[in-house]
């Protein structure tokens, strides 16, 4: 039986790219969905332009009237792959980082059917023509992946690669907020508590703006790494409250039956059930 897979690309003034990515993107792809996440310059006009062109068949578009956030966009699209009844939605950005033609490596990681997370890493095997990334991009990511791997007992290697397939039915039991680039934060939180299945597959390290940033307090790569420790930390608290609530529950379900044995065997004996 065929996978059916949406290729989900979040977009914000992405006009230089968006165009070149939805034509290679097109070629491995049956269904698209464009996220433009509140895009100031022409990428709102090229994504219509096209649509109305029907040059691009069978390629969505949600449109936020502002800047929500690129967390936001893959939460808008996990809920557009699961009313779609998509088996599977892959992400990729609209930079030009993520290679199209690497669309059928995940598609071939998703048919072995024992994952549930398939999520790129550039750092897992060494490409020929790797790019270097910026140091403090690297540094971040490094440090986080390692807290991740320790205090959740995951193995990857990539914390933020946005290059991912993920199952959809697995999607439907997380509970995602988290609007900005901290949302892998309470991603892989949630990941390890569901015991969902990670595999990582190789990619290309491709970094053709290096000068590219994220806006605000978080271009300064202290202040990123402190929020993104502290979106961690507070989703760990809320898991762990969620998990100490259902023992509570389970306890006093468990407490109830157990009362309502005792006086069975009591009324059972002729003894007064009070």
């Amino acid at each position: 039986m065929s996978i059916k897979y949406l290729v989900a690309i979040p977009v914000y003034n992405e006009s230089n790219h968006v165009v070149d990515v939805l034509r290679r993107t097109r070629q491995f792809a049956e269904h698209i969905l464009a996220i433009d996440d509140g895009s100031t310059d022409d990428t709102p006009q090229l994504l219509e332009k096209f649509q109305l062109l029907h040059e691009f068949p069978g390629i969505a578009t949600i449109r936020h009237d502002t800047n929500l956030g690129y967390g936001q966009s893959l939460i808008d699209a996990f809920q557009y792959s699961i009313d779609e009844g998509h088996d599977w939605i892959i992400t990729m950005d609209c930079d030009d980082q993520h290679e199209p033609a690497a669309i059928p490596d995940f598609v071939k990681a998703m048919e072995k059917d024992g994952a549930d997370i398939i999520s790129g890493s550039r750092y897992l095997d060494s490409f020929d023509g790797n790019d270097a990334p910026p140091e403090d991009r690297r540094s971040i990511n490094l440090r986080i992946t390692n807290m991740l791997n320790e205090r959740l007992g995951l193995a990857i290697t990539d914390a933020f690669c946005g290059f991912k397939a993920h199952r959809v039915s697995a999607l439907k039991r997380l509970n995602l907020t988290e609007p900005g680039y901290a949302m892998p934060m309470q991603f892989w939180p949630q990941v390890a508590h569901e015991d969902l299945v990670v595999r990582e597959l190789p990619i290309r390290l491709v970094y053709n703006d290096p000068n590219r940033h994220f806006g605000g307090d978080l271009d300064d790569p202290t202040v990123r790494h402190e929020h993104y420790v502290s979106v961690f930390d507070k989703e760990m608290r809320r898991l762990s409250e969620l998990q100490a609530n259902d023992r509570g529950a389970v306890e006093t379900t468990c407490t109830a039956q157990s009362d309502r044995t005792e006086k069975t065997d009591r009324s059972q004996q002729g003894c007064c059930p009070c």
